[in-house]
């Protein structure tokens, strides 16, 4: 992916007034400007939290639909006020107009200079022993984590506003210690523009209220990558005492339907790993433009609308989130360059969900298909590179979703899964019980996390250590040679079905009766390269996989489709393409159109009008691959 290039708002300084809509004071002598470094604890902050460290967060905001902007202000509550009297925010493209402390009195401060990737270091010179500020402020209509959705690009007649904070866009709308090592409750008055509804991270309304003013508090601790807003023409619907759905309307009889299992998956994951720390798992279901298949945030799982494939097939994918409630959101990696923490073990617990509601059979299809993937990203990044380790080493100039891939999760999972076989699974999950309450609300990075496994799951056992591998998975390159080998029994029939097809047999003969999705897409991986426009028409009028309703499949299909000239999977290219946000579709459809250079001239023609409906993380990762 590229860095994103976002026009910098200085601030406005007029006659010794700072204005910019949101009310004027006496502007403060301005800070001499003093180059600020990376934190030292973490390289994708400008923040000082060793420092000063924000323990709560108070927001006040207007949603303004027209302007594309959140104004209002952000009050801090700090402790350890700094040493030397700065205290160093995270922001990007944010316009500040004043900085205060809560009686009113201006604080000196400055937007020093930053880079693409990180923004811009708000400095800020408190007095001695200040424990709170307020910041005044706007959001740029460009802001990274914003998305703004206009009525045609959302499934009614109104609006949509979302949020995607994670890795580092929280500092994009709210002036924040945008680093997952600092942990900070949080409240928030939201206006929007009556009827819409606002929902966030948070305790959330499940009416509407007529003035469009809506409160919200966040009693637990959280990291700055799990502030969450999302505002439109939202409806909710239970589906249990503590589970519910929201969706705008014309899509909320239908996504209830098909997670009506939330609240049997919530206690399935209790069973496992001990009580759910959050008061409510609710789900939000996105317009199509959002750009991941789900988000974690706490309370209210951010959601694709991809999942909803009408047979409950997908769900693998909100157990994934749930998970997250206990690894990442309950346990946090301490940066980015430990991702792995949150996202191995949250693959982990997803799939150890799976197997409690579905059985052994159906999370082994999961765990091959997850190897598959494995291979297929270390074939891609190559077999040595060190983006294949699960400890990385990015720097401050690399924004961690450039080189975002299946590493952290599905190498982290078989990390954990050779674990797990290796000393039993009984004394494994007792380890992890003690591990999600013993740093409950924390942060870690690798090194801790590796000291705790081997002083509680080694303890001083030689043997173990060696059999373990664990320099290898964590700072090694590739797949290490203790990785699980996985064979789900339920993939031996696609197989013998695919030989029967590859040795001739017309598709419409195959037994392929009761296959589910992950069988399905098993079939599609693995079929021949390249196919014939005959072998692709056979298999298009049996099983109809043009036309398919199920995105997974969809998008595999049409990878044969564009890398075979199929005719008939042309206009559905396109309309996938502009129709669709996801990134795991978007990208490896565009990448395989920008193989041939008439792909490539296709690709950009599309690109062009759809671009501006992907969100800003997808079109950073589309320019790289079709702009370089």
């Amino acid at each position: 992916m590229q860095n994103f290039k976002n026009t910098l708002y200085l601030v406005f300084l007029c006659a010794g007034l700072s204005c910019v809509g949101l009310g004027c004071q006496q502007a403060p002598e301005e800070l001499p400007p003093t180059p600020v470094e990376p934190s030292r604890l973490d390289p994708h902050s400008w923040s000082n939290p060793e420092a000063a460290e924000v323990r709560h967060l108070k927001l006040d905001l207007k949603v303004d639909f027209e302007a594309r902007i959140l104004s209002g202000t952000a009050s801090l509550q700090l402790v350890a006020p700094p040493m030397d009297g700065r205290l160093i925010l995270d922001t990007q493209d944010l316009e500040i107009s004043a900085v205060s402390l809560l009686d009113g009195t201006p604080l000196p401060f400055t937007l020093g200079e930053g880079n693409d990737a990180l923004g811009q270091p708000l400095e800020i010179e408190l007095p001695d022993n200040a424990e709170a500020l307020r910041i005044d402020y706007r959001t740029s209509p460009s802001a990274r984590a914003l998305q703004w959705l206009t009525p045609e690009q959302t499934n009614g007649s109104y609006p949509f506003l979302f949020t995607q904070s994670q890795a580092i866009l929280a500092r994009s709308w709210v002036p924040c210690q945008d680093t997952p090592r600092v942990r900070m409750t949080y409240e928030a008055t939201i206006q929007v523009p009556p009827p819409l509804l606002a929902v966030m991270s948070a305790s959330n309304p499940t009416e509407r209220a007529t003035d469009g003013v809506y409160s919200f508090h966040m009693d637990q601790p959280i990291p700055s990558y799990l502030l969450a807003l999302a505002v439109g023409d939202l409806e909710f619907q239970s589906t249990g005492e503590r589970t519910g759905v929201y969706a705008e309307p014309a899509v909320l009889s239908k996504a209830a339907w098909e997670l009506a299992e939330t609240e049997a998956m919530v206690e399935a994951a209790e069973e496992l790993y001990g009580p759910y720390a959050w008061d409510r798992y609710d789900v939000l279901f996105l317009p199509p433009s959002f750009p991941f298949g789900g988000m974690e945030n706490p309370r209210l799982t951010f959601a694709t609308p991809t999942i909803l494939a009408g047979d409950r097939s997908l769900l693998a994918l909100i157990a994934h989130e749930l998970a997250h409630s206990w690894s990442g959101n309950l346990v946090t990696n301490a940066t980015w360059n430990d991702l792995w923490i949150n996202e191995g073990f949250t693959v982990y617990f997803e799939r150890r969900i799976m197997e409690a509601i579905e059985g052994r059979e159906y999370s082994e299809m999961l765990a091959q298909l997850g190897y598959q993937d494995l291979e297929a990203v270390v074939e891609e990044l190559g077999a040595t590179s060190p983006l294949t380790h699960l400890r990385l080493e990015l720097g401050p100039e690399q924004d961690p979703d450039d080189v975002f891939s299946d590493i952290p999760y599905e190498k982290g999972y078989f990390l954990l899964r050779a674990i797990e076989e290796t000393v039993g699974r009984q004394r494994f999950d007792e380890f992890l019980r003690s591990y999600f309450e013993k740093y409950a609300f924390q942060s870690i990075d690798t090194e801790e996390f590796l000291s705790t496994l081997r002083q509680d799951l080694v303890a001083g056992d030689a043997s173990l250590e060696s059999e373990l591998l664990l320099d290898a998975w964590i700072t090694g390159p590739g797949i290490p040679p203790n990785s699980p080998v996985v064979h789900s029994t339920a993939f031996e029939p696609v197989e013998a079905e695919l030989a029967r097809w590859t040795s001739g047999t017309a598709a419409k003969k195959l037994h392929t009766a009761g296959w589910n999705s992950h069988q399905w897409l098993h079939f599609l991986r693995h079929l021949p390269k390249p196919m014939s426009l005959e072998q692709m028409r056979d298999l298009d009028g049996a099983f109809s996989f043009t036309t398919t309703g199920n995105s997974e499949l969809l998008n595999a299909w049409l990878l044969h489709g564009i890398a075979n000239s199929y005719p008939p999977a042309d206009p559905a290219v396109e309309g996938f393409l502009r129709s669709m946000g996801r990134r795991k579709f978007l990208q490896p459809l565009y990448t395989k159109l920008a193989e041939t250079p008439e792909g490539l001239e296709r690709a950009r023609q599309i690109y062009q009008t759809a671009r501006a409906t992907y969100h800003p993380v997808a079109q950073a990762t589309l320019d790289g691959i079709l702009n370089p």
